[in-house]
Formats: structure tokens, sequence, C-alpha cells
């Protein structure tokens, strides 16, 4: 090695962040094991390396029962210039790659919750990789919108889930179909969410299919749903055009829960909501053209929006009022007492049922007879 080895390392520390003592030391640590291996080397040894000049000298060490050195020579082989230029290569490699892998670490360590946009490089059945520009991010199977198909080169974006210090180096686990992937693809759009004014309360999503989110507002002149809807649906369309072509309803955060329940199953309309706060349970009433859209195909409406507001809910149609009086004591006792009436009208029909008793009557003349 030379001067030009020397300069090419101060290079390497500017440029990549390497340090130039920390090549030094592995470079002088992985020389002495291939002295060792040489005919004739000594059990232990050192070496060093002139930072100016870039000359390997390399001592021969004999050492006492405690370890320390009795005896030090200079034992550099005739040939070892050759062994260090391909030692130091080997070194140099691995270094860039630790420091590349460290520098990466860094870069996204801390950053759970972020949104990056990389270019899909592979995809199959299992994991999807995509490209970063700096690192590469993986997308394991349970993390993909459900029937999305990603090809090769495709630009798309994700969220951040996790970020692992490995050994073979750092792995970022990415997602698709997260729920805050929704808020961050929003917030993309919407500067009122960045700005705290609109605030997304809940989120409940069923990946590639359809998201129902509920949006508040700390300005009284600020519409929540209107702004994230944006002119025309400008907003809105941005974000169903990135989840390539899933549903997003958007609704309004109410403090009275009938009233967000009711904003929930939108787009039908809702006749009347009754809570049983203790069990969590709702009893929705609509009217009966409106049944099938507030379930929603496979029950998907209905399900979503017990997600977003934490009650179970039961949708009934509108033809059915008893129905309603059931959860509340009062209107089930008055139910009650309305259907007693109805239990025993078989009574008042007993004597219907005995008419055939006349002709026993016919039977019975010929006996003056008799």
């Amino acid at each position: 090695m030379n001067q030009n080895f020397m300069e090419e390392l101060d290079l390497l520390e500017r440029e990549k962040g390497v340090p130039k003592e920390t090549i030094l030391d592995a470079l002088a640590n992985a020389l002495v094991s291939a002295y060792k291996r040489s005919p004739g080397a000594a059990e232990e040894a050192r070496v060093t390396i002139d930072q100016d000049t870039g000359e390997i000298t390399v001592y021969g060490q004999e050492l006492d029962e405690d370890g320390n050195v009795t005896r030090e020579w200079e034992d550099t082989p005739q040939d070892f210039g050759r062994i260090g230029a391909q030692t130091a290569k080997q070194v140099i490699l691995q270094r860039l790659r630790d420091a590349k892998r460290a520098q990466v670490f860094d870069t996204y360590e801390g950053r759970e919750g972020d949104l990056v946009t990389g270019i899909v490089q592979q995809s199959d059945h299992r994991t999807v990789i995509l490209d970063l520009g700096n690192a590469e991010a993986v997308m394991p199977a349970g993390e993909r919108i459900a029937y999305e198909r990603l090809e090769r080169g495709a630009r798309v974006k994700a969220l951040i889930l996790e970020v692992r210090g490995e050994t073979k180096g750092p792995q970022i686990v990415v997602s698709r179909s997260h729920p805050d992937f929704i808020r961050r693809l929003f917030e993309l759009e919407v500067p009122e969410l960045v700005e705290g004014t609109v605030e997304i309360r809940a989120i409940a999503r069923d990946a590639g299919h359809r998201t129902k989110i509920a949006v508040a507002s700390s300005d009284p002149n600020v519409d929540p749903v209107g702004a994230c809807v944006g002119s025309r649906g400008s907003r809105v369309r941005q974000v169903v055009n990135e989840l390539r072509g899933e549903k997003v309803d958007i609704v309004e955060w109410r403090d009275d829960v009938k009233q967000f329940i009711a904003e929930a199953l939108s787009p039908a309309k809702v006749r009347q909501v009754v809570l049983d706060d203790e069990a969590m349970e709702a009893v929705v009433i609509v009217p009966d053209h409106q049944l099938s859209l507030a379930i929603g195909k496979e029950g998907q409406n209905a399900r979503l929006a017990a997600r977003l507001s934490g009650y179970r809910i039961d949708i009934r149609p509108e033809t059915e009022p008893e129905s309603v009086a059931e959860p509340t004591g009062v209107e089930a006792g008055e139910a009650a007492a309305a259907e007693e009436p109805a239990a025993e009208e078989p009574a008042a029909e007993e004597p219907a049922a005995e008419e055939p008793a006349a002709p026993t009557d016919e039977a019975e003349e010929p006996a003056p007879g008799a």
C-alpha cells in the first residue's frame, strides 16, 4: 500500500462517512490474522500502518503466562504488501457495507408511522420489495391490500410499521392495509389536518373494499367533511386513486352517540337509534327501503359503523316497531301489556270450536220414541 491508498481512505471518510481510523484498525486486525497463517509466523503479533505513507510493519511477539509481552521483533514477510492489498480491499468493502447499514438504520429509526414512496422491485404472493432510493422495504402478505396487484416498476406509497436492526442490515417493514395509512394519505391532501383545525377521530377499514373515517373541526367556521372531500371531491379522489378504487366514506364526528351512529351508517337514512350504554349495543330503525343499504354488502356497512362507533349495532326495518321497545324497561313493559289480549284470543274462539255439539241434540231426539 502507498500514499495513494491513504488518500482514498480520506476520500471515503468524506463521502461515505466511514472514519479512516475505523478502516485502519479493522485492516490491522485482518493483517494479523493473515500473518499468522504464513509459514514460520510467531504465535502472537501486532501490525502497524503508517497513516502518512501506508507502510505496513509486522512485529512478532512472545508473551509470558500472564499475557505480557516479553520480546518483540520485526517480522514482516517479504510479499506481505500483496497480501495487505488484498486484505485491505475486503476490509474496505465490508466496512462500507456496515456503514451503509448503519446509515440506513439511523435514517429510518424512529420513523414508524411515516409515509414513504417506493418503486416495486419484486412482487409475489408472499412479499413485496420496495426500493426507497437509499434502502429497501418489505411488505408482508398480511400488510397488502386485498386483491391488489402491484406491478414491477410501479410507484406506490406505504406506511412504515417497523424498523428492525438485524445482523444482515436493517429491515424496514411497511404496510398499505393499516388504518393509519388512510390517515397519512389524507394528511398529504388536507392542509387543515396538518394545521390541527380538522382532526380524524376514528377510522374503520376493510382494506381493499371500504373505509369509514370520522372527522371533527375545532373551528366552527370549517366544515370537517367538506375539508376532507375538497372542491368537487378533488382531495378524497387523490386518496381513492392511491388506494386503487377503495371506497371512502367521510362522516362528521358527533359527541351525541345516537347522532354519531346515524352518521356512521351513511349513506343510509336512520329513523331512530335506541342505546344500551351498559351493553354497548344500539338498535337502529331504518325505513324498509333503506334496510339493505344500511346493512351493506355482506354486512360491510353495518360492520364498519360498529367499529367506528364502538357499539354493537342491530339494524331493524321500520315495520317492526315493537323491536324498538325491547332495550328500555318502560317500553318493554308496555309492549308486554299490549300483547296480552292477543295472547288470549284463542280462548275467545272456544265457542266456535264447540259448534259441532249442535248435531248432538239431533242425535238425542229419537230418545222419546225409544
